[in-house]
């Protein structure tokens, strides 16, 4: 297992790690509708090759820097392909949460074998229900040349400071594609309070023999007075989301 260690603080942006193959960035805390205080980011992989068992391990610290309490976390991901990311959230009972000024995340992962990537998010959109929820529906495809099992589709959603906001993980139903089949998906956006903040979504898809392809939606919301709906502008090319979306670039 490889280990990296970043020390990060809940009252600034964090940057990626300096010449860190694997980066944890844009991560916070909040307290959640459900009562728990969480504290989400994003892996970042780098290292060229895919990544697996991906393991946080934080060690909360108070106001005077001592340690409060240790906890465990991972990858919503699975496999976390060359250049691109896997969201985490880390659930704290909120008493304890209320102590925490600072935390470290120890980093471990293997390096896993080769993935095709055939798990494709081919349409989107974000809407409110008539009771103001918010959720992400769309299609996910299998472009590979078997059945998908346990197809998950992701969903990582940032603020307008480029902050993760919210994550959320889904199986369609049925959670099996076979190959060149599509299937619908509705992804439920927790913690109806911080809907507000959220200026833009990034989703993956993968399954157990397949990982997400190199192409993925990125979506900036429209938000549109008066309606109970919000739109998506979807984009798709290759390579990592813009920086103007993700990227902390500046302190808080």
């Amino acid at each position: 297992m490889k280990k990296i260690t970043a020390v990060l603080s809940v009252m600034a942006f964090s940057m990626p790690l300096s010449f860190a193959e694997v980066s944890v960035l844009n991560d916070q805390k909040y307290v959640g509708d459900d009562g728990f205080f969480h504290i989400v980011g994003e892996i970042q992989n780098g290292t060229g090759a895919p990544i697996s068992q991906v393991s946080l391990d934080v060690t909360l610290h108070d106001r005077q820097g001592n340690g409060v309490a240790a906890k465990q976390t991972g990858s919503l991901v699975n496999t976390i392909m060359p250049g691109m990311r896997g969201p985490f959230d880390l659930l704290i009972d909120s008493s304890e949460g209320k102590r925490v000024h600072s935390y470290s995340v120890d980093v471990s992962y293997k390096i896993s074998a080769p993935k095709s990537q055939a798990i494709d998010i081919t349409s989107s959109e974000l809407s409110r229900d008539s009771h103001d929820n918010l959720m992400i529906t769309g299609t996910v495809a299998n472009r590979g040349e078997i059945t998908a099992n346990t197809v998950s589709v992701v969903a990582t959603l940032y603020d307008r400071q480029g902050s993760v906001a919210a994550v959320s993980r889904i199986h369609p139903e049925p959670d099996y594609l076979r190959a060149d089949d599509e299937a619908f998906f509705l992804v439920p956006i927790p913690d109806k309070a911080r809907t507000a903040e959220i200026s833009g979504y990034h989703l993956v898809a993968e399954s157990e023999e397949y990982a997400a392809v190199p192409e993925f939606p990125v979506g900036t919301v429209v938000l549109l007075a008066g309606s109970v709906s919000a739109y998506i502008g979807v984009s798709r090319y290759s390579g990592r989301l813009t920086a103007g979306l993700v990227s902390a670039t500046s302190p808080r």
